[in-house]
């Protein structure tokens, strides 16, 4: 990309953070969240798994800003330093299922024919299964390790992808500026991968920014119900299931802070799609 054309986008996304005040909210939250994963547990002011057994179950105070749970850790600095697991595990899994289901679902699009029918049931067998049960058996099956969820997430989100990709480029693939690539000698390759799935790529946004929030919560709820990153590494949902136990003895922060985390992270996510559907459509550029 030239000079120029980064000069434009970036003047063309100021545009449109500007005229969305929802959209530019959640892109603040979303990079405030990727600030944390990456400089967060640098800064913590406590080790998120050293045992205090002195401080335990201590309520938000100026030394502990978020509490400390059954062990006397400080769950403010287990709720940082977990960040940056549940952003990896989400945004890998995501980028996994979106570069195989993009490639496969254009390709079968533009192909048409018994691949693409084959492909076409194959997805809606495995969408016909409730998702994050497919999960559950899939991490049990493979064990819960952190690449096994990573590995499970993307496979769940694969259908996804394929199926949008391929009606996308289905209804592109007869058009003229297509006809015209193949009329200049590319191949249906260099077709697919140079021309229709880059186009199809803004309407797939909105997808992606989705599956990153929904991806959070696969993992947070896989580790919830024993299936997911194995106590005492801090994350998210482990800090929820460990901290449910004590909220009837009124221990609320154990439940209340990594679950508005998780709300967080998700709704920011939730509400980036539509401005980076705005951000990366070519319409939009006037």
């Amino acid at each position: 990309m030239s000079s120029m054309d980064a000069s434009s986008t970036l003047r063309h996304t100021i545009w449109v953070l500007r005229g969305n005040l929802v959209t530019a909210v959640a892109a603040a939250g979303a990079l405030f969240l990727l600030l944390v994963a990456i400089f967060g547990p640098a800064l913590v002011p406590y080790d998120p798994v050293a045992s205090d057994v002195p401080q335990a179950l201590q309520p938000p105070s100026a030394l502990h800003w978020a509490g400390t749970d059954q062990l006397g850790r400080d769950v403010f600095s287990r709720l940082i330093v977990a960040a940056r697991l549940d952003l990896a595990i989400a945004i890998t899994a995501v980028g996994i299922s979106f570069a195989i289901g993009a490639v496969i679902g254009s390709l079968c699009g533009y192909v048409g024919g018994r691949l693409d029918r084959a492909v076409g049931r194959f997805v809606d067998v495995v969408m016909a299964f409730p998702l994050f049960v497919l999960a559950m058996a899939m991490v049990a099956a493979l064990g819960n390790r952190v690449e096994n969820i990573v590995i499970a997430t993307a496979i769940i989100n694969l259908p996804f992808y394929i199926r949008f990709s391929r009606a996308e480029v289905n209804i592109r693939r007869n058009l003229g500026w297509v006809e015209a690539a193949r009329a200049c000698g590319d191949s249906h390759v260099s077709v697919v991968l140079r021309f229709l799935l880059p186009n199809v790529l803004p309407a797939m946004a909105v997808q992606i920014s989705l599956n990153l929030g929904w991806a959070i919560l696969n993992a947070a709820g896989l580790s919830f119900i024993g299936l997911g990153v194995k106590p005492p590494t801090p994350e998210w949902g482990i800090m929820v299931a460990e901290g449910a136990r004590f909220i009837s003895t009124g221990r609320w922060w154990l439940v209340a802070f990594p679950g508005l985390a998780l709300m967080f992270a998700v709704l920011c996510f939730n509400l980036l799609g539509d401005g980076l559907r705005d951000i990366l459509d070519p319409r939009m550029r006037t």
